[in-house]
């Protein structure tokens, strides 16, 4: 199939291995910040591809992965009430708050539904006057686009029973966390390329520049992970520090116009909590204020929830590339994706579950472990 199989041609992977090996003589960590990245690795094998010394991490590139568990506790209190129509992306009602998740809720009653975009619950909230729809926003830049759509439709049809429970988050600013952490290991960053189709580059120039490390935006097929290594490396080796587009084909530096000003129209930026990071200034979406009355948090009076992450996961740390989901000594055993311990099994881009699918039973070392996961 054209523009997919070309991307897969194992005899052109085969040569960007070769390129890699004899261009690498130093050992590098890189970290992928996409979870559709991270399981394009991992299923195909590509970490396992690469020479001796060459690392690659995966950071917070799963959106339902690093929502906070106050904000799912909030979508729990509000999807239980009586009057409301909760809607979401299916991923998001498998991920557990404090005791119980948004598959419970519609257990127990609640009217929680799953939807393919939130003009569906814009939808939703024509056909239910009489009722309250509220859509959980979730998402890095990519989806933020659709979700301002929503809330200028409903706001241009002024319908009343619809809001957003919004849990954007924007990617360049957890990247400077990362980078200003003193843990901090990563010497290159393959940028999202899904995101860059959308807000382009240019906000990633400076911190290329800032923090002294290779960013390249690198899209989602074998060839393009293996080109964009390649690139990242190359400017590792040669002592050079730049942003590079792999991703050619798909993102320009200012991104697509349109959606921008959609966005600045509808969002503005604010402080936002990650799942197991903490709070990261200016990392996230929220409504302008002209929106307001479209806030779920404002009209059902959760916005002050404060709660701590359950310690028992490790997905923080996962997410910020300092361990990986085999260093859990839950992994496959207690949790996994029928009783998930946290979001990073969850999503269908998480990273425990990428090595769940994919990697589990090379990595079963007791017979513990290994009745832990049975299918």
């Amino acid at each position: 199939m054209k523009f997919v199989d070309e991307y897969r041609d194992p005899d052109a992977a085969e040569k960007y291995v070769q390129a890699i090996a004899g261009i690498t003589t130093k050992s590098w960590t890189l970290m992928e910040i996409c979870g559709g990245q991270t399981h394009a690795i991992v299923k195909y094998g590509i970490d396992e591809l690469l020479p001796q010394g060459v690392t690659l991490v995966h950071g917070p590139g799963c959106p339902v992965c690093v929502t906070p568990v106050e904000l799912i506790e909030k979508a729990l209190e509000i999807a239980a009430r009586p009057e409301v129509i909760f809607c979401s992306f299916g991923d998001m009602l498998r991920v557990p708050g404090t005791s119980a998740d948004l598959f419970s809720v519609k257990a127990r009653g609640g009217d929680v539904r799953v939807v393919y975009s939130p003009l569906d619950a814009v939808e939703v909230a024509r056909e239910n006057p009489d009722r309250e729809v509220v859509f959980f926003a979730v998402g890095f830049e990519t989806t933020a686009p659709a979700n301002a759509m929503a809330v200028f439709q409903a706001h241009r049809e002024q319908l009343q029973n619809f809001s957003l429970l919004v849990s954007h988050v924007l990617v360049p600013p957890a990247m400077e966390a990362i980078l200003s952490a003193p843990e901090n290991r990563v010497q290159g960053f393959l940028a999202a390329g899904h995101v860059c189709t959308v807000m382009g580059y240019a906000d990633y120039e400076p911190l290329a520049k800032k923090y002294r490390i290779p960013i390249v935006v690198t899209g989602f097929e074998p060839l393009d992970l293996l080109q964009g290594i390649y690139m990242c490396i190359r400017q590792l080796e040669e002592g050079r520090t730049v942003l590079e587009n792999q991703y050619t084909r798909c993102v320009r530096r200012p991104g697509n116009t349109a959606a921008l000003e959609l966005i600045r129209q509808v969002f503005r930026i604010v402080p936002r909590k990650w799942r197991g990071i903490g709070e990261i200034p200016e990392s996230g979406l929220g409504l302008q204020n002209e929106f307001a009355q479209f806030d779920a948090e404002r009209r059902f009076d959760v916005a002050q929830r404060q709660l701590d992450e359950p310690k028992e996961c490790i997905s923080g740390l996962i997410l910020q590339g300092v361990k990986k989901p085999h260093d859990c000594n839950e992994f496959g055993g207690r949790c996994n994706p029928n009783h998930p311990l946290g979001a990073t099994m969850v999503s269908t881009e998480g990273a425990c579950a990428a090595y769940y699918r994919y990697r589990r039973l090379a990595n079963q070392f007791t017979p513990e472990t290994a009745a832990g996961s049975a299918e």
